[in-house]
């Protein structure tokens, strides 16, 4: 173990070691980025790659101003972690794929008292949007259920009450249309600029932005309850975590502004770091105190990181796979995704190994391993997203 940080300039900084792969363009969108008025400092995760215009898996930290566009447009973006009721000895796959039917629709009335129940409790502000709670949307968005492979620390796996015996749930989505509108109108008034912190459009920013956190919160407990209904199963949320935000934070004595454009804090506890659907999740602790951990800007990687673009995957795929090819893995689990390109973009070949990631946070001592799962069933979609 070592510090496997390196400098790329006085303001941009890598997780990496010499098995990380990271696409050139990926580190010229960071340095570009990391020079708006206000940066002081990049950090680009191990599963850092290009966006449209400012890369993904990074952190960027400011001072005077706030960047809504590098946080993107689903605003809270993130994880949560479910133990659930299913017997590993007791999973049918097959009856699971007939049951988890209509998950891609609104939900029906009858949820509508939950939803309620949910928006009271997390102070939910009325944002129009409410009809799109509980789904899970397109993209790499996910829900997974996941078994026990690996356990490193059999302590905190205890204290979360979760074993072998039963399977846990991965839920990945976000804020769905809310987020994107509210970029989109920043965009309209301001274009990419930022925002500077006090002023009247930054508290506006910062008001719309904790909503819509809070709306993904709430969606993604609706899609974990909904499919737990579906496979008539229960269970509750262990961990939730949103990985595009903005946050306040304490830097080397002075006050500022964490961006996270698909980077998961590090300041917040355990957390669940997945791979592509044909690979394995991880259940890490941050080593939240440690000098690396400042220096990563309280960040880790938020996922592999995706190694190709998803306009060449088709090509790339294409002969050597049909669509029912990719709804199986290497693991013998079960990808449900009738969306033909999104199969495709989404298959486990357009990410980089999960392995890798992990062990280079690993050895810039930013973590330690809790468990490792591996996937048995994923959801995307049924067709359309």
């Amino acid at each position: 173990m070592g510090n496997h940080i390196a400098k790329l300039s006085s303001r941009v900084s890598l997780v990496a070691n010499s098995d990380t792969w990271i696409e050139g363009k990926a580190i010229q969108q960071l340095e570009k980025t990391s020079q708006l008025e206000g940066i002081v400092k990049s950090v680009g995760m191990p599963d850092l790659h290009p966006g449209r215009g400012y890369p993904i898996g990074a952190a960027f930290y400011s001072r005077e101003k706030i960047y809504p566009a590098l946080i993107g447009n689903d605003i809270g973006c993130g994880m949560s972690f479910w133990n659930t009721s299913i017997k590993t000895r007791k999973v049918n796959l097959d009856k699971f794929e007939k049951n988890l039917i209509g998950i891609d629709e609104k939900l029906q009335e009858d949820w509508q008292s939950k939803v309620e129940q949910l928006s009271l409790e997390k102070q939910l502000v009325e944002t129009g949007y409410e009809k799109s709670l509980g789904t899970i949307g397109g993209g790499n968005h996910f829900a997974e259920l996941q078994q026990l492979e690996s356990v490193y620390d059999q302590a905190e796996l205890d204290a979360l009450s979760v074993d072998k015996s039963h399977l846990v749930l991965l839920v990945h989505s976000g804020s769905r249309g809310l987020g994107q509108s509210i970029l989109r109108k920043h965009v309209e008034q301001f274009g990419h600029a930022g925002l500077i912190v006090g002023t009247e459009p930054f508290n506006e920013y910062l008001k719309e932005h904790d909503n819509a956190l809070t709306f993904a919160e709430i969606n993604r407990e609706l899609i974990g309850l909904r499919i737990l209904e579906k496979i008539r199963a229960k269970g509750e949320v262990l961990l939730d975590v949103n990985h595009n935000l903005v946050s306040q934070k304490l830097l080397h004595g002075e006050q500022g502004w964490i961006h996270r454009k698909g980077a998961t804090p590090a300041d917040c506890g355990l957390v669940m770091i997945p791979g592509s659907r044909g690979d394995h999740s991880y259940l890490v602790r941050p080593n939240h105190d440690s000098s690396a951990s400042a220096e990563a800007l309280y960040s880790l990687a938020h996922g592999a990181g995706r190694k190709w673009m998803r306009s060449e995957c088709r090509e790339r795929l294409s002969n050597r796979y049909r669509q029912t090819d990719l709804e199986r893995t290497r693991f013998g689990s079960r990808v449900i995704c009738k969306n033909k390109d999104l199969i495709f973009e989404e298959a486990p070949e357009a990410y980089k190994p999960i392995s890798s990631v992990i062990e280079a946070m690993v050895d810039s001592d930013l973590i330690e391993l809790v468990a490792r799962f591996k996937p048995v069933l994923t959801y995307k979609t049924q067709g359309e997203c």
